[in-house]
């Protein structure tokens, strides 16, 4: 298992425990998680990742009329967009240093 999976892991596991209980300072672990696994993400993936987080930033509040789980689903979801968001922040760079190399 390579660095870049074991992060990738690690950070979507801490943001969904993060949108199930309360752990103190989580939004900088998820940031500091995301920033990190932005960088490794590949070239030719940066296109569908940047769909994937805007389209998860758009609709993650979606669930919250479920009774019972939606706000769980919900808080779950915010967690999971957030660590993408910052993760999104690292391409947008890497995808302009790369612009600025060529």
């Amino acid at each position: 298992m390579d660095v870049s999976r074991i992060i990738r892991l690690v950070a979507v596991l801490f943001a969904v425990v993060a949108g199930l209980v309360t752990i103190p300072a989580a939004e900088m672990i998820i940031a500091i998680l995301g920033l990190l696994g932005g960088y490794f993400i590949v070239e030719d993936r940066r296109i569908s990742f940047m769909v994937m987080t805007l389209t998860l930033a758009l609709v993650h509040g979606a669930l919250m009329p479920i009774p019972t789980i939606g706000i769980y689903l919900t808080d779950v979801l915010a967690h999971v967009s957030a660590l993408l968001n910052a993760a999104a922040c690292t391409v947008i760079v890497m995808s302009i240093v790369d612009r600025l190399k060529t």
